[in-house]
């Protein structure tokens, strides 16, 4: 299964950069792929705990990063700067972000019980 969760987070990853290079796609969707990225990362690390160990762990994670932003240190703004840390840190905090990293990591969960519901 561990092997079913790094193929969906590497497909994450390719969806997430392509919707950042195509301008007809809105960017709350990168919000909420990145929810979905983290969400399947805990599933991927932690195999064996229940899927809403993940689905917690992925809220928080997710919020922290999101208000994270609202702190301005110099090596913080140095990260962001660039494009990796840009994608993990993202730029400014916006509420709209924590609704659609819920909406996200949700969406995560409920296809990985359908997915492990169907390969059982």
């Amino acid at each position: 299964m561990r092997i079913t969760y790094f193929y969906i987070i590497i497909l994450t990853i390719i969806i997430g950069i392509l919707s950042r290079t195509n301008n007809n796609i809105p960017l709350f969707i990168g919000d909420i792929l990145y929810a979905v990225l983290i969400y399947f990362g805990f599933r991927f690390l932690f195999i064996d705990s229940k899927k809403t160990t993940s689905l917690l762990l992925g809220l928080i994670f997710c919020f922290c990063i999101e208000i994270s932003q609202l702190i301005h240190l110099d090596w913080l703004v140095t990260l962001r700067k660039n494009a990796l840390g840009h994608y993990i840190l993202g730029q400014e905090f916006l509420f709209i972000d924590l609704i659609c990293l819920v909406i996200g990591t949700i969406a995560a969960y409920f296809i990985d019980y359908y997915v492990l519901k169907i390969n059982k």
